[in-house]
C-alpha cells in the first residue's frame, strides 16, 4: 500500500498553492539580490573598498543561488510521472549542493583579493556611501531571509531554507563590513593621522570565513538526503510511537526504512497482525497507520507490508514486538495447538 501526503493528484499540471507560495518567495529573493548586487558593485568600485566588492560577490552568489532555488522549487513542485514515480523532490537537494559549492568558490576568491589588498593598501574615498549600502543590504536581506525561513519551514523546502541561510549570512557579513567601514570613516574624522585602512580587507576575510561555515553546513544538509540517509532520530521516534499506539491490533513492526527527497519523506515497514484477520481488516489497519503518520508529517509516502503473526517469534520479529512475553507465549501455544 502506498499513500501520498500533502501532494496534488498525480498528473495534475497545475501548481499547488504550496508550490506557488514557494515560487513567489523565491522570486522575491531573486529581485532583492539583483538590486543589491548592482548597488554594491557601483559603490564598491567608486570608493575602492574590497570589503564592499566582496559583499557584491557574496550577493552575486546569493543571486545565483536564488535563481537555482527558484528553478528547483518549480521543478520539485511537478507531480510524480512515469519517468519519476517518486516525484522530483531531489532537485531541491541537488540545488542546495550546487549552491554550497558556489559559496566555497566565492569565499576563496574573497580571501585571495583581501590578502592582495592587505599587502598593497590603497586609499578609500567617500566611505560613508559604503556604510550606507551595507545598512540597506542588512535591512533588505533580514526581511527577505525571514520570509524565506517562514515559507521554507512551513513547506519543508531544502532549496528555500538554503537560500534563507545565504541571505541571513549576508545580513551578518554586511553588518560586519558596515562596522569596519564605519570605524575607518570615524577614524578619518577624529584620528586623521591613524591609518585604519587594514580594517577593510580584514573585514572581508571575516566575511569569507563566515561564508565557508555556511557552505559547509549547507553541503552536509543537502548531500545527506542525496545519499538517501535515514530520517532524523526524532522523526524515527515519532514514526515508532505512532505505530506502537496501534497495539494490540498491531502486534509488532520491523524492517523500517526511511529516506527524504526534498520536502517529502518516504517510509517503508512491515506490520505484524493477527494471522486470523481478514484482508479487509488488515487493509483498514494499514490505512489508519498511514493516516496517523500523515497527520504528524506534512508530506510523507508510506508503504506497508502486512505479515501474519504466527507465534514462531523469530529474532527479527521479537526485536520489534509490541506484545509482552506472556502474550507472546499465549500466541505461540495457540498456533502450536
Amino acid at each position: 500500500m502506498d499513500r501520498e501526503g500533502a501532494r496534488k493528484p498525480q498528473g495534475d499540471p497545475r501548481m499547488s498553492e504550496v508550490d506557488r507560495r514557494k515560487a513567489r518567495v523565491a522570486m522575491l529573493s531573486v529581485a532583492s539580490n539583483s538590486t543589491l548586487v548592482v548597488l554594491k558593485v557601483i559603490i564598491g568600485l567608486a570608493i575602492g573598498s574590497v570589503s564592499v566588492i566582496s559583499e557584491a560577490i557574496h550577493s552575486g552568489v546569493d543571486l545565483l543561488a536564488a535563481v537555482i532555488a527558484f528553478l528547483a522549487v518549480k521543478i520539485a513542485g511537478k507531480p510524480a510521472d512515469r519517468d519519476h514515480p517518486f516525484g522530483h523532490g531531489k532537485v531541491e537537494n541537488i540545488s542546495g549542493t550546487i549552491e554550497a559549492l558556489l559559496i566555497f568558490f566565492a569565499a576563496g576568491w574573497i580571501i585571495y583579493e583581501s590578502a592582495q589588498k592587505l599587502s598593497h593598501q590603497e586609499p578609500l574615498e567617500s566611505v560613508g556611501w559604503g556604510v550606507g549600502v551595507m545598512l540597506v543590504s542588512s535591512i533588505v536581506n533580514l526581511f527577505v531571509s525571514r520570509m524565506l525561513f517562514k515559507v521554507g519551514v512551513a513547506t519543508e523546502s531544502v532549496a528555500l531554507l538554503a537560500d534563507a541561510w545565504h541571505l541571513r549570512t549576508d545580513v551578518y557579513t554586511s553588518a560586519g563590513v558596515m562596522v569596519g567601514l564605519g570605524l575607518i570613516w570615524l577614524g578619518g574624522i577624529f584620528f586623521p593621522a591613524l591609518d585604519l585602512r587594514w580594517i577593510d580587507p580584514v573585514a572581508a576575510i571575516g566575511v569569507a570565513l563566515l561564508i565557508f561555515k555556511a557552505a559547509y553546513d549547507l553541503t552536509i544538509q543537502s548531500a545527506r538526503d542525496l545519499l538517501d540517509a535515514a530520517l532524523t532520530e526524532e522523526e524515527l521516534s515519532t514514526i515508532r510511537s505512532e505505530i506502537l499506539s496501534l497495539a494490540p491490533r498491531v502486534r509488532g513492526a520491523h524492517a523500517l526504512k526511511t529516506r527524504r527527497s526534498g520536502s517529502e519523506r518516504f517510509a517503508e515497514l512491515h506490520l505484524l497482525v493477527d494471522a486470523g484477520l481478514s484482508v479487509d481488516e488488515s487493509h483498514r489497519i494499514t490505512e489508519e497507520t498511514t493516516k496517523r503518520l500523515q497527520k504528524r508529517f506534512s508530506s510523507i509516502r508510506v508503504t506497508i507490508h502486512v505479515e501474519p503473526c504466527a507465534g514462531d517469534c523469530r529474532p527479527h520479529c521479537v526485536s520489534g514486538c509490541f506484545l509482552a512475553e506472556d502474550d507472546r507465549n499465549l500466541v505461540r501455544r495457540r498456533h502450536e495447538s
